[in-house]
This record gives structure tokens, sequence and C-alpha cells, in this order.
């Protein structure tokens, strides 16, 4: 046989230490699922709250010349976009950048350190992105759409379905849309312009963090899948190569054995 007993055995085990490795982050991100997707629907919950009295307050009329509900004067865009901290995650990652390549005359601020390595300074982290951090940048964001620095607001992220499917896609936050919910019945103090103006951050925040759990629960269930898919792959490729190594030392064996036989003959 022409292969070399010593390689192969090498090359397993190599490919055995890639195993050991692929399973290891595999049971890391199997942990994380749990809190990932508790997080992830708090977050949720927490936005529709804010949103259905952000729904009831740009439906009344007292509200309707409100500047976070005017009509966008230009297209003019400022997006978030939130990848992960890490890489082997399929194609969590690599899936963001090339949505965002449709909006590619945009501003755009990332979260997460490979968002960051794509588009420069932002937060390093989506995975401690915390609570005071949307608040900041929500605040940030809303004093910068009323110096009329940008025209629309919009978040890039991943959207969670289950463990097998997440899909990119983009949530627009400002200017905020009429609704048709007049907020008839409801009492707001001291009126309704006050409370709106108050609430439009708290909203804007709530949606980053929202969108921020969201992706970082697909980047986990992405990361668990792809290691699921790479250790069967380096388990088929452990056993095809013990295979061909159980045949390589047969067969040095057999030509060991035919040459003493040979020897013996002379």
């Amino acid at each position: 046989m022409s292969f070399d007993t010593k390689a192969l055995k090498g090359r397993i085990k190599s490919v055995n230490s890639t195993l050991h490795l692929t399973d290891a982050m595999g049971l890391v991100a199997s942990s994380k699922i749990k809190k990932a997707n508790k997080n992830m629907a708090a977050a949720g919950e927490y936005r529709g709250s804010i949103e259905n009295v952000i729904n009831l307050l740009s439906g009344s009329r007292e509200c309707a010349k409100n500047p976070f509900l005017k009509e966008p004067s230009g297209d003019r865009m400022l997006i978030l976009v939130i990848a992960g901290d890490r890489g082997l995650a399929g194609g969590y990652n690599a899936n963001i950048f090339r949505f965002s390549r449709q909006f590619e005359n945009a501003e755009f601020l990332p979260i997460g350190k490979r968002a960051c390595d794509r588009f420069g300074n932002g937060y390093a982290s989506s995975e401690k992105f915390s609570s005071s951090d949307a608040s900041f940048l929500a605040n940030d964001l809303c004093e910068r759409f009323l110096k009329d620095e940008f025209d629309k607001l919009g978040i890039i992220y991943t959207r969670y379905f289950s463990i097998m499917t997440q899909t990119p896609d983009i949530k627009w936050v400002l200017p905020i849309s009429k609704s048709k919910d007049s907020g008839v019945g409801t009492i707001f103090e001291p009126d309704e312009e006050t409370v709106l103006r108050f609430a439009v951050p708290e909203y804007v925040s709530g949606v980053i963090m929202d969108c921020v759990k969201e992706s970082f629960a697909s980047e986990v269930a992405a990361r668990r899948m792809a290691m699921d898919s790479a250790g069967k792959n380096a388990r088929q490729i452990i056993s095809d190569l013990q295979i061909k190594y159980n045949r390589a030392r047969q067969g040095a064996i057999t030509q060991e054995i035919t040459e003493i036989v040979a020897g013996s003959g002379e």
C-alpha cells in the first residue's frame, strides 16, 4: 500500500483534537441557549409593551406634528449592525454582512466585535451589551435625529425562528409610523405630546435591546448547529482515515511477511 501509516496516524490524531474542540464548543453553546432564549423573550415582552404605548400616542391628533413622526425628507440612513463577538457560528456573521450590502450608502454603527472589525468603532460586544448601553445609545440617536443628522434609523439584526433557522432582517425604528389607533379613551398625563417626547427614547432603547438579544440567541443557536455539523464531519473523516490506516498497516505487515518468506528461501 502507498499510504504512509505514520502520516495517517498523525492525521487521525489531528482530526481527533479538532473533534474534542468542536464538542467542547457545542456544549458551551448548548449551555447558553436556554439563558439566551429567556433573555430574548424578556426583551421582546418589554419592547411589545412600550410599542403599544407608542402606537396609541402616534395615532393621536395631539402628536401629529411631533418631529419623531415626520415623514423622511431625504434618504440619509443610519443603521445599527448587530453581529457576533466570535466566529465558528456557520454563516451567522457572513449573512449579516451580505445583507448590509444592499444599504451601501448608509452610515453604519456596529454592535459586536465582528461588526466593529468590519465597519469601525462601535460597541465591541453584542453578548455583553447592557440595558445602560442601550439607553445611552438611544438617547444619543434620538438627539441626532432631532438635529436632522439623518432621515431614517434602522437596525440590521438576525431574526430567531428556531434553533435551526435564523434569518438576517432590518427593523426601521425612526421616524415612527403613525398608527391608525387614535387612542380614544386613553388618558395621558400631563398630555400626549409630553409623554411621547419621553417615551420615544425608551422605545428606541427597547427595540435596540430586543434586536441585540434576539441576534445573540441566533448566534448561539447557529454556533451549536455548526459545531454539531463539524463534529459529524470530523467523526466521518476519522472513520475513513482509520480504514485507510488499517489497510496500510495490514499491507505493511503482509509485505514484511513476504520479504521474510522470500529471504528464507534463498
